[in-house]
């Protein structure tokens, strides 16, 4: 009996060990799956995290003018695995820490982000497209001294395979000149 007595006065004195909350702030670790989130910066539409999303939580539309895209993501269906994350080849897709999605039966159609991205016309010939993202540009184009990344990526992708081409028959034509 002195054991027990010895131990509930400690634990009196030392205050609660477990987690605070709901009362308090709680503590997520580092490798906690939470809510999805874009930057829609990076994000250039090509589809790939609809596809690998187990959960069809995720859905990209046209616009019915041509504009741009609407990204979607139901949080009220994700299962949380993390696929469009893994993915995603710009990196857009993040999964963030937080974990509260508790919510009652009527609220369950609000639990949606949606990002409307709008296209940019071509800076060569209007096409409407989505630029590159900067440190996209600057990766791809970090060993071609003469090409300005800023420029390169607001150009379509046609536009771009026609500049990085007359770039590359420059350069051949300058490394076939004979040294004087």
């Amino acid at each position: 009996m002195a054991g027990f007595l010895k131990i509930l006065f400690r634990n009196l004195l030392d205050g609660p060990s477990t987690d605070p909350y709901p009362f308090g702030k709680t503590f997520s670790p580092e490798s906690i799956r939470g809510k999805v989130k874009l930057d829609p910066d990076l994000c250039m539409g090509c589809g790939m995290c609809v596809y690998s999303c187990t959960a069809k939580a995720i859905n990209i539309s046209p616009l019915d003018d041509g504009s741009g895209y609407t990204y979607t993501v139901w949080r009220n269906s994700c299962c949380l695995c993390a696929s469009c994350r893994h993915y995603c080849p710009m990196g857009a897709i993040s999964i963030v820490d937080d974990w509260h999605l508790a919510h009652d039966e009527e609220s369950k159609y609000g639990l949606v982000e949606h990002h409307t991205i709008k296209y940019e016309p071509c800076a060569n010939c209007g096409a409407m497209m989505r630029p590159i993202p900067p440190a996209l540009a600057k990766h791809l184009y970090a060993q071609s001294k003469d090409v300005d990344p800023e420029k390169i990526r607001h150009l379509c992708p046609k536009c771009r395979q026609l500049e990085d081409a007359g770039n590359l028959a420059k350069a051949q034509t300058s490394d076939a000149q004979p040294a004087k």
